[in-house]
């Protein structure tokens, strides 16, 4: 029978209690953290996928797809929360899962985040430069439709004629920028961060009190329209696939525990970015929903790619769209350096563990950053938004975020019962059913995902499976020292 090499608790808690210069700098607190879970969360998600969810799916009822889906992220974040402040080392589900469930687990649960967060932040630039172009042409600012579009796209000008693109030139320079911020230094990343987030808050915060006092009841009525024969159309179906459309907008709260090793005081701390930042982003999801369905007939936001500005145009306020463009050009940002910020943590703990080239876990001297990963990822993410047509690259999925949710979910069940005495900073309550109504939400939302998700899941494992049989085993540290002491 073959082992399963698993990483003992202890080894993380020293990794986690060291401080010298060729580890991670501890740097943020509570609020940063909070203000992490926010950056990434509130992106411009919620002002494209809000829409849609109601006009095709769940009504002016989304508000409670927006509940569903809260609830299904609620159980994953006590699990989540317990393991960041018990193991409080960078790695995220991919170290949890090292401890309690083993080597080869962690590694699918490692590449899986890799897809997540590289795909996501090339994706999410692609399109911020889509809006950045709108948003420019406002103001009689034109940059060269060849500079913002993918080599392997046609696409016609205004008088007609038909020309290819070169690159991608604002998608390239915006993960540019993210990553050079990302290399100076957690603690100026956080700054911006929490500067972005202000911004991003605002602006939602505006557009619920100004549009609040313009919402028509009969737009709310039916507030759960009948459904029409078809899963998914409206009714309690409706409600259900609405979650897993706009699931999409909780993804990234998770992120946070990918920030556990530069965090003071872990214990304390990660729970409130973790829970804090779900909690927050609940309550004004659901007040945005409301307000946007409010203002306008559900049924005009079917497929539509700027919901929002369908419902100002029911109000007086109409330069407000131009503010809420401006606030998805912004909310992009912080989407695109959290997305690479994960991603570099991730790698930074299997090159760690030896299960990835050294490169990827050497820390700058002097800002104590994975810096080499850093600009490894910045050229090939950056690469990939310049050269590569978003249709192509098409948008981050759930079902990565969500297979993470089902391994932590299941890992605080199995650490109960086999490390009932290991000490925890906070408990999730009620274990077993908290993590197993976290597993069954998180499976049944991943069931009914397009096949092509899958699909793409599939090769992307396929590939990492390779990678591991010929390099990680080789050189796993933990294999390598578990079988010493075997000897």
């Amino acid at each position: 029978m073959k082992q399963n090499y698993k990483k003992p608790l202890s080894w993380l808690l020293n990794e986690s209690a060291d401080e010298s210069k060729h580890t991670l700098k501890r740097t943020l607190n509570g609020f940063q953290l909070l203000m992490l879970g926010l950056g990434v969360i509130i992106g411009a998600g919620l002002f494209s996928l809000t829409g849609p969810a109601a006009g095709n799916n769940a009504g002016p009822a989304v508000t409670l797809s927006f509940v569903v889906a809260g609830i299904g992220c609620a159980f994953a974040g006590l699990c989540y929360a317990e393991f960041a402040s018990m193991i409080p080392v960078a790695g995220s589900a991919y170290t949890y899962a090292y401890t309690t469930m083993g080597e080869r687990l962690a590694w699918i649960i490692g590449w899986d985040l890799v897809l997540e967060f590289s795909v996501g932040a090339a994706t999410v630039a692609i399109s911020w430069s889509n809006y950045l172009v709108e948003f420019l042409s406002r103001y009689h600012i034109y940059i060269p439709a060849q500079y913002t579009r993918s080599p392997f796209e046609t696409f016609k000008l205004a008088d007609g004629t038909t020309v290819h693109g070169y690159f991608n030139l604002p998608a390239a320079l915006v993960i540019i920028l993210m990553s050079a911020i990302l290399m100076r230094g957690t603690k100026g990343s956080a700054i911006w961060n929490a500067v972005v987030v202000s911004l991003k808050v605002g602006v939602v915060l505006v557009f619920i009190a100004l549009g609040w006092k313009y919402i028509q009841p009969a737009n709310l009525t039916p507030y759960i329209p009948k459904n029409t024969g078809t899963f998914g159309e409206y009714g309690i179906s409706g409600i259900l696939r609405g979650a897993g459309v706009i699931f999409f907008v909780y993804l990234g709260f998770d992120i946070v525990s990918t920030a556990a090793q530069e965090t003071k005081n872990p214990r304390r701390n990660m729970p409130i970015g973790i829970l804090g930042s779900l909690a927050v982003c609940t309550i004004l999801f659901i007040l945005f929903s409301h307000v946007l369905t409010g203002l306008a007939p559900y049924k005009e936001f079917k497929n539509s790619a700027a919901p929002v500005a369908i419902a100002i145009a029911h109000t007086p306020y109409n330069w407000l769209a131009q503010a809420i463009i401006l606030a998805i050009i912004v909310g992009y940002t912080s989407v695109i350096l959290v997305d690479l910020w994960g991603q570099s943590r991730v790698f930074y703990s299997m090159s760690k563990d030896g299960l990835l080239p050294r490169v990827f876990s050497e820390v700058h001297p002097r800002y104590r950053t994975p810096w080499k990963s850093n600009i490894l990822f910045c050229v090939f993410v950056s690469l990939f938004a310049a050269l590569v047509p978003i249709r192509v690259v098409g948008e981050m999925t759930s079902i990565g975020t969500l297979l993470a949710f089902v391994i932590v979910c299941a890992g605080v069940w199995i650490m109960r019962y086999s490390m009932p005495d290991a000490p925890r900073a906070f408990k999730t309550p009620w274990v077993p059913f908290v993590p197993f109504m976290g597993i069954l939400t998180c499976a049944l939302m991943m069931a009914f995902l397009p096949w092509d998700t899958w699909l793409r899941l599939i090769v992307w494992m396929a590939i990492g499976m390779v990678i591991y049989e010929f390099y990680g085993k080789k050189n796993s540290k933990v294999r390598k020292s578990l079988n010493e002491v075997k000897d």
